[in-house]
């Protein structure tokens, strides 16, 4: 979009609801992509044109003209009834959902989902088809297996005719499931339920395979938006995209997003090309989350050039609005080699520096009011002071300890009644181990357990008395500094005031000393992993199960680099320690200076991606969620070479790097 020389500096993307009204009601329509930057706007633009497509409001006429009742945009929405369809709005998460539906209000001619659910909608019930496709994708990796295990000089190896025989099993598993499931908060297990990866891949494998289905699509949804589209699977997006090529007159596609913020690898590495030339591209310029300092920094991240970057720095440069013309960045630099603890308390004085710089008392350590992102979990248990309760979950379950980007984790599904009742439980208790019995009794008729209660007087006396005394018992012991999770745990079990898993109470009555852990990198027995958690878990502060659980539930002012897209804070410290992280994927201080890997080299000549490629986008999406200050904790394995090398970077301006606080 041009911009008129004397317009407003916050309207530059003043046109681009028009815009995308105008592709949608046209005929035929007219398929996009909306590039939308960090803070652009991006919700609010397609609420604003959504709400006009669907009749909700008028649409702004000319100055000085009347509404027009035969404008496209009101033939489209009279369509739309007349037929019966609905435009679908595809989101990352039910967070997401939530908001566009929020700010639709009632429209019954939109449908707002996330992508696993929309997938499902699609598929349900078409169990002969799922079979087929299960059936299909299954003898694609049974195919894969056999040749990689045949391609081995010495023959295959025992791993490759377990992972041969473990899909000969399956295959005969999915040919006797008689109907499939799929449970988005993952409570059906078993045959037959499906798993978020499976209802991707299938629906795509149908959308390919059956002209029904894709009929079907097109009948009920002939316009889909798809938020966040640098994230969709990849499978799932192609298919689409092939759909749309079928018939572009019947089904329209409007993808909305930034590959600067593609944080997980499903997505496609590089969304703009795969885009039809044809299609229409209109832009978000505006940044109206972050002041201009911070605008500025991460339209220079973007632009660098970087050794070992093999992913364009083509993007629509952003501007901030013309009242946040302030800002604060700063970027201190410490040796790797420091420990654990010496790292925390130097992380503190730059909290203290950062206060004295911005004169901002949100800046105080410990203070909700700013955000700390780092880049792994664990990292961020130890900082949260939850590791013992984070190292124990994680050996019961490593893949339930993770928060996702919607908040909506709950955990190892043994251990339920620790983080949902006994938590709750717990919020009614006051600071001198008092339980209020009003929030007592609203929890226990929340989790069923004042239910079918005994008709006899006397049992049920006995019952509530023993619910009573195992309460007092817990109060009591919730302001009792260093109780563990076994002391706490044990009034509970032993008056049976909540349903524990068995999981849970077979391992509370196991007395004997756990395995020992394994040496690094040495194979252990599943049982063993699971009896060194349930050692560590009874044994670990509850408290630090509270702090874990609102980690968990996003609550905590402490995340990770890869689950805040699509959040902002006021005040942001980015900790990027490679060194305690300990994975592969990402490297800071090779954006510092340090020298590319030998991964690193060879994947960029074959223009293959790279860590450097991943940590940029993980670094701009980091810093984009600042909107008054932020500060970056560089961790580096040599400190005076990074100090030296970010100096002369186009990054940052004079005074803003500096070596860490003693």
């Amino acid at each position: 979009m041009t911009v008129v020389p004397d317009m407003d500096e916050n309207e530059r993307d003043a046109g681009v609801v028009d815009e995308i009204i105008d592709f949608v009601a046209s005929t035929p329509p007219k398929s996009f992509f909306l590039f939308a930057g960090a803070g652009s706007g991006k919700t609010r633009t397609l609420v604003a044109a959504l709400r006009v497509l669907t009749g909700v409001e008028p649409r702004a006429p000319a100055p000085g003209a009347a509404r027009d009742e035969n404008e496209p945009s009101v033939r489209f929405a009279r369509k739309l009834r007349a037929r019966a369809q609905t435009i679908r709005v595809i989101t990352f998460t039910k967070n997401a959902a939530l908001v566009v539906t929020g700010r639709l209000g009632l429209n019954d001619l939109t449908r707002v989902a996330t992508i696993h659910s929309f997938c499902w909608e699609l598929i349900a019930g078409f169990n002969d088809d799922i079979r087929e496709a299960l059936l299909a994708l299954n003898a694609e990796a049974l195919a894969k297996a056999r040749a990689a295990a045949d391609a081995r000089t010495r023959g295959p190896t025992a791993r490759d005719n377990e992972t041969i025989a473990e899909l000969q099993a399956k295959a005969a598993s999915i040919e006797k499931t008689p109907e499939f499931t799929y449970s988005p908060d993952r409570k059906r297990h078993g045959d037959g339920a499906l798993n978020h990866s499976q209802v991707l891949s299938v629906t795509s494998w149908a959308l390919r395979n059956r002209p029904t289905l894709r009929q079907i699509l097109r009948d009920q949804h002939p316009v889909i938006l798809i938020d966040e589209s640098q994230d969709t699977m990849k499978n799932v997006l192609d298919a689409l995209l092939e759909v749309v090529a079928e018939d572009p007159s019947r089904l329209m596609l409007g993808l909305l997003g930034d590959h600067r913020q593609r944080i997980y690898m499903d997505g496609h590495a590089d969304l703009a090309s795969v885009v039809p030339s044809k299609w229409e591209t209109p832009k978000l310029q505006m940044n109206h989350r972050s002041q201009r300092r911070i605008v500025d920094l991460i339209n220079d991240i973007w632009d660098s050039e970087l050794q070992g970057r093999t992913q364009s720095n083509q993007a629509v440069r952003q501007h901030p609005r013309k009242e946040k013309s302030g800002g604060t960045v700063r970027l201190f630099i410490g040796d790797a080699k420091a420990t654990p603890d010496e790292k925390l308390q130097r992380e503190h004085l730059c909290e203290a520096a950062m206060e004295a710089a911005t004169g901002v008392a949100a800046w105080r350590a410990g203070d909700p009011g700013h955000h700390t992102l780092a880049l792994e979990h664990r990292l961020v248990a130890r900082r949260g002071d939850f590791l013992d309760a984070f190292d124990a979950l994680s050996l019961l379950d490593p893949e339930a300890v993770r928060p996702d980007a919607g908040g909506e984790a709950t955990g190892p599904a043994a251990v339920q009644i620790l983080l949902r009742e006994m938590i709750d439980l717990a919020m009614c208790v006051d600071e001198h181990g008092i339980a209020a019995d009003f929030l007592v009794t609203e929890v226990m008729h929340r989790y069923g357990r004042l239910v079918e209660m005994p008709e006899d007087g006397e049992t049920r006396s006995q019952l509530l008395n023993g619910y009573q005394r195992a309460i007092d018992e817990f109060a009591a012991l919730c302001g009792k500094p260093g109780v563990t999770v076994r002391e706490i745990l044990a009034p509970i079990l032993r008056f049976g005031v909540f349903e524990a898993d068995k999981r849970l109470r077979d391992a509370y009555d196991v007395t004997a000393p756990p395995p020992e852990a394994p040496k690094p990198r040495q194979p252990e027995l599943v049982e063993n992993r699971i009896a060194r958690g349930w050692h560590g878990l009874f044994l670990c502060p509850w408290v630090q199960l509270r702090r874990f659980k609102a980690y968990l539930a996003g609550e905590s002012s402490l995340a990770t680099h890869q689950v805040v897209k699509g959040s902002e804070f006021e005040h942001v410290m980015v900790v990027m320690d490679d060194e305690d992280a300990g994975g592969f994927l990402f490297a800071y201080d090779r954006l510092f200076g340090a020298p590319p890997g030998d991964s690193d080299i060879s994947n960029a000549g074959a223009n293959k991606e790279t860590s450097i490629d991943r940590t940029l986008r993980l670094l701009y999406v980091t810093c984009s969620r600042a909107k008054e200050s932020l500060a970056l904790v560089l961790w580096a394995r040599d400190a005076d070479q990074a100090l030296a090398y970010a100096s002369n970077s186009k990054w940052f301006l004079p005074g803003e790097v500096l070596s860490m606080p003693e």
